[in-house]
């Protein structure tokens, strides 16, 4: 049962809707009739708290993060499952019908705990595209993509092997801000956007 204990501890942690939690705390009501309807922290920044969104940002990181550890210390080799399970759950949670973010700052904190030099890229290649960019959705999906390159370079290939599965994921989730960047239309961090956006 152990294994199926990580995933599981996982997933719990990784369900935890914070920016839905924080803003509803906040007085900003329910985060899923705000801008783009996400529960993440580029959602929440859309309120326009700042503070709420930073927050949202370090804690969906966070329990990504805890998910590793703690199935780390149920086996030294359960970390995968605590990653996927909070990924997954991050994603999909089940109390909120399966729709939830769309794993960013989960996976950012799943890097750091599994592979921290990985982490470290991840985190890197998203603040440097977010920054010149001011695209939030493209700063989340090419450190994504780097994070599964970044693995291999190290030599951690069943971790590559993970990271491949989340990036796919990533990307999936990402489907309408491709169309979006693609057509031009995609809201830069800051802007006002439309009701279905990132």
């Amino acid at each position: 049962m152990a294994p199926a204990t990580a995933l599981l501890l996982g997933y719990l942690l990784g369900a935890i809707p914070f920016g839905l939690i924080l803003t509803r705390m906040a007085g900003g009501g329910d985060l899923r009739a705000v801008g783009s309807g996400n529960i993440g922290a580029t959602n929440v920044l859309r309120t326009g708290r700042k503070g709420l969104a930073a927050a949202t940002l370090l804690l969906d990181g966070a329990k990504g993060a805890a998910a590793v550890l703690l199935a780390q210390y149920i086996n030294p080799d359960y970390g995968a499952l605590g990653a996927a399970g909070a990924f997954f759950g991050h994603c999909y949670p089940i109390w909120l019908g399966f729709k939830g973010g769309k794993g960013v700052a989960t996976y950012a904190g799943i890097a750091l705990a599994l592979l921290w030099p990985v982490g470290l890229v991840y985190a890197g290649a998203w603040i440097a595209v977010l920054a010149i960019t001011r695209y939030s959705s493209l700063g989340g999906m090419l450190a994504a993509l780097a994070a599964p390159v970044a693995a291999a370079w190290w030599g951690a290939f069943e971790t590559t092997a993970l990271f491949i599965a989340l990036t796919l994921v990533v990307l999936w989730k990402h489907r309408d801000n491709i169309a979006r960047l693609l057509a031009g239309t995609e809201p830069r961090v800051g802007q006002k956007s439309q009701p279905v956006g990132d």
